[in-house]
C-alpha cells in the first residue's frame, strides 16, 4: 500500500489522470463486452433449451399410450429430430431396444414425479449435446415414464465461442481507445494547468509579476478555467504589490533624503561649535533634536505602513466620546492658533448618546487616527480659523477645516502614501499621516472617505462599526 502510495506520488498528475480516466474507460468497456457475451450465451442455449422442449412435447404426443421405447435412434445427427427415447420408472420394464441415452437414478426419478425436469450437458458419439429429461405427462395409464431428447450443440458452443472472441475482440479495441481518450482528455483537461504551471516558471526564472495565463477566448466556465482566473487575480493583486512596495521604498528614500541632509549638516555645525556664539549653538542643537524626532516619527510610520496591516494588540471597549475628546484636548494643545470645537450629540436617547457608545479596539491606535485626521486638518488651516468636529450617535466622526480644500484631482489619492498635492509642498509632513489613519480604519472595520466641504474646505468622515 506504501509502494502504491509512493508510486503516485512520483507521477505527474497529467499521467495519474490519464491512467485514471483509461481504467474507467476500459471497466466499462469489459463490462459491456462480458455483459454482452453473456446475453449471447444466454440466448444461444436457450434457442437449444426451447428446441429440446419442444422435441418433447412432440414425442409424448406422437408416443403417448406406449412403453419405454427408443424413439429416435440416430444420435450421431446434424438436424433434429436426432435422438429421443421413453424412460420408466420401474427398471424391471426394459425397452424394445437399448438406451442410447444415459439413464441414471434420477431419471427414474424424474419419471416417478420425486424430481421436476432437468436440461444436461454431454457428449453423444463424440459431439457435444444437450439432453433434456422431463416427466411423461401422457403416459399410459398406471405408468410412470419420462422423456429424454437430446440434441447437438456444436453450433451453439461454436456460436459462444465466436461470440466470445468477438467481444474480445471489442474489448482489446475499447482498451485501445481507453488508453488514447485517457490520454487526450488528460492533456485536454490540465491545458489551463500546464499554461499555469508555465506562466509560474516563467515568473520564477524573470521575476515579472506582469505576466498572466492566456486563456482561450469563448471558453466556457469550468473549474480549470477558475483556477487560472484566479491565479491571474492572484498575479495582478502581487504586481500591485510589488509596485506598492517599489513605490514606497523610492519615496521612502526621497522623504529620508532631506531631513537626513539637514542632520549631516547641523551635526557638522556642531561639530564646529568653537566657532559658534551660544545663540547659535542652541539653535542649531534645538534644530537637531527636533530633526531627529521628524526622522524617528518619519521611519516608526514606515514601519509601521510596511507591514501592510495593523499590529493585533489587546482589543478592549474604547469609549468613543471620551477618545475623541481626549484627542481634541490634545490637538488644542499642538495646535494653539487653531479653535478646535467638538459635537459630541450628547443629546441623544439615554444609553444611545454618542458619549455613551463604545466600541472594539486598541485605543492607542484609535487616538492615532483621531489625531493624524485633527492634525491634517489643523496643517492646512490658515491661523484663527476653526476645525469643527462632530461625533454622531450612529458613531460617524467628521473633522472639518477652512483650509483651501482638496482638488477634484487630489480627492482620489489624498490616502496614498507620501503623496502631497500641490499646494501642501511647502507645508511640514511625510505624506503618511493619512495613509496611516487608513489603514487604522480598515483594521478595525471602519471606513474613512474624504470629502470636499461645502463652502469651502475639506471634510474627512470616519463611520465607526456598531
Amino acid at each position: 500500500m506504501r509502494a502504491h502510495a509512493r508510486w503516485r506520488r512520483r507521477r505527474p498528475l497529467r499521467t495519474r489522470l490519464a491512467l485514471a480516466c483509461t481504467a474507467a474507460v476500459a471497466v466499462v468497456a469489459l463490462g459491456i463486452s462480458a455483459a454482452a457475451f453473456s446475453i449471447v450465451r444466454y440466448e444461444l442455449n436457450h434457442q437449444l433449451d426451447q428446441h429440446l422442449t419442444q422435441q418433447a412435447t412432440l414425442v409424448q404426443q406422437q408416443h403417448r399410450d406406449q412403453g419405454p421405447q427408443v424413439v429416435y435412434g440416430e444420435c450421431n445427427f446434424l438436424a433434429a429430430p436426432a435422438c429421443a427415447q421413453i424412460v420408466s420408472a420401474d427398471p424391471g420394464k426394459p425397452p424394445n431396444e437399448p438406451y442410447l441415452l444415459p439413464v441414471t437414478q434420477t431419471t427414474r426419478q424424474v419419471a416417478n414425479r420425486q424430481r421436476a425436469g432437468y436440461f444436461t450437458d454431454l457428449t453423444i458419439g463424440g459431439h457435444p449435446a444437450r439432453m433434456l429429461t422431463t416427466p411423461m405427462i401422457a403416459a399410459p395409464p398406471g405408468a410412470r415414464q419420462a422423456v429424454q431428447v437430446a440434441l447437438r450443440a456444436d453450433s451453439v458452443q461454436e456460436g459462444v465461442r465466436q461470440a466470445g472472441a468477438l467481444m474480445a475482440a471489442v474489448a482489446a479495441a475499447g482498451l485501445l481507445l481507453a488508453a488514447v481518450l485517457g490520454r487526450t482528455v488528460a492533456r485536454t483537461a490540465l491545458a489551463p494547468v500546464a499554461r499555469l504551471t508555465r506562466t509560474a516558471e516563467r515568473i520564477a526564472d524573470t521575476r515579472d509579476a506582469g505576466l498572466r495565463i492566456d486563456l482561450p477566448p469563448g471558453r466556457r466556465e469550468d473549474e480549470l478555467t477558475r483556477l487560472a482566473g484566479s491565479f491571474n487575480t492572484m498575479l495582478g493583486e502581487l504586481e500591485q504589490s510589488v509596485a506598492a512596495q517599489r513605490r514606497l521604498v523610492a519615496d521612502a528614500s526621497h522623504e529620508l533624503r532631506t531631513p537626513l541632509t539637514a542632520l549631516r549638516t547641523n551635526a557638522e555645525l556642531l561639530a564646529r561649535a568653537d566657532r559658534l556664539t551660544e545663540g547659535q549653538r542652541e539653535r542649531a542643537a534645538a534644530a537637531l533634536h527636533r530633526q531627529l524626532r521628524e526622522v524617528t516619527g518619519l521611519v516608526n510610520d514606515l514601519i509601521e505602513l510596511a507591514r501592510d496591516e495593523e499590529p493585533q494588540p489587546l482589543l478592549e471597549q474604547v469609549a468613543v466620546g471620551r477618545l475623541v475628546g481626549h484627542c481634541v484636548d490634545t490637538a488644542r494643545g499642538h495646535w494653539p492658533a487653531i479653535a478646535f470645537t467638538l459635537d459630541d450629540d450628547a443629546d441623544g436617547a439615554p444609553g444611545h448618546g454618542a458619549a455613551e457608545r463604545t466600541v472594539p479596539g486598541a485605543p492607542a491606535r484609535l487616538a492615532r487616527l483621531v489625531s493624524n485626521l485633527l492634525d491634517n486638518a489643523a496643517k492646512f488651516s490658515p491661523p484663527g480659523a476653526t476645525v469643527e468636529v462632530r461625533l454622531t450617535a450612529g458613531l460617524e466622526l467628521t473633522v472639518r477645516d477652512h483650509g483651501p480644500g482638496i482638488a477634484p484631482e487630489d480627492l482620489p489619492y489624498v490616502f496614498d502614501r507620501f503623496y502631497r498635492a500641490s499646494a501642501a509642498r511647502a507645508l511640514p509632513g511625510s505624506g503618511l499621516g493619512l495613509a496611516m489613519a487608513r489603514q487604522i480604519a480598515h483594521a478595525h472595520g471602519a471606513t474613512l472617505t474624504a470629502e470636499a466641504a461645502p463652502g469651502g474646505g475639506a471634510l474627512f468622515r470616519l463611520r465607526l462599526p456598531g
